[in-house]
């Protein structure tokens, strides 16, 4: 009875489950604590209030849609212009939530918007490997809600100690603190890549990133994004062929 052990497994409750989560997210929240540091710091020459920048990382909780905000906003963009960029570059986790719906398709609604809405590309890197993993734990969700936890904690924290020494230390902000980030993401993707469509979607989305580098809004990421996926679609579609000749 695989299931009933795993069950009374202590490393397989609700607790084990949670600390689990956070443990195994702690190298994701090394590499996104620059990151934190400085979007705070860059809040208030980007023209956002010390109180709006916690705001955002509390509510909104993206990274990447945070710091193109911030562009947008020292651009004097309309709020149109920056809501529809930001949602898209977050598109990305609609695959996100796709790929992880078996797994919590039996949770409550209260569930899954909760842990919908913590979802980042760090915590989806660890979650997703707990999920596939074949013992019969019946809390896996436990172990996404901790390493969902951890990042917030640390995602908000940093961005107060970024705001506060943006405050007192504005060239903090021109160390290049953000290749740390650049590092975890490379970090995160590289395992991923087991076959072909994953290679090909993931240098098809590199080109096109460095091609649209100079596009207004971040719209080279966006492009990056759709080539990426649509290449990695395309050879899976043929290899799919293939094997039902």
């Amino acid at each position: 009875m695989p299931e009933l052990a795993t069950s009374l497994d202590p490393r397989y409750s609700r607790t084990g489950e949670f600390w689990r989560g956070a443990l195994d997210t702690l190298p994701m929240m090394l590499g996104a604590a620059p990151f934190g540091l400085i979007f705070g710091t860059l809040a208030a020459p980007s023209g956002l209030s010390s109180g709006g920048a916690l705001a955002m990382s509390l509510v909104v909780f993206a990274g990447s849609s945070q710091f193109i905000a911030l562009s947008l906003l020292a651009g004097q963009a309309g709020l149109v212009v920056i809501v529809l960029t930001t949602f898209v570059v977050n598109l990305r986790h609609a695959l996100y939530s796709a790929s992880l719906l078996p797994f919590v398709a039996e949770l409550s609604q209260g569930w899954r918007a909760l842990l919908a809405f913590w979802l980042t590309d760090e915590t989806y890197a660890v979650v997703q490997l707990r999920y596939g993993a074949d013992d019969a734990s019946p809390n896996k969700h436990w172990f996404q809600l901790g390493s969902s936890v951890a990042m917030y904690t640390n995602w908000f924290a940093w961005t107060v100690v970024g705001v506060v020494l943006g405050r007192s230390m504005p060239q903090l902000q021109r160390l290049g603190l953000e290749f740390a980030m650049a590092a975890t993401f490379t970090g995160i993707v590289v395992p991923l890549l087991r076959n072909r469509p994953m290679v090909a979607a993931a240098l098809v989305a590199a080109g096109v990133a460095l091609l649209g580098r100079d596009l207004p809004y971040k719209l080279g990421l966006m492009l990056a994004a759709l080539a990426g996926v649509a290449a990695g679609m395309a050879l899976e579609a043929r290899a799919d062929q293939k094997e039902a000749r």
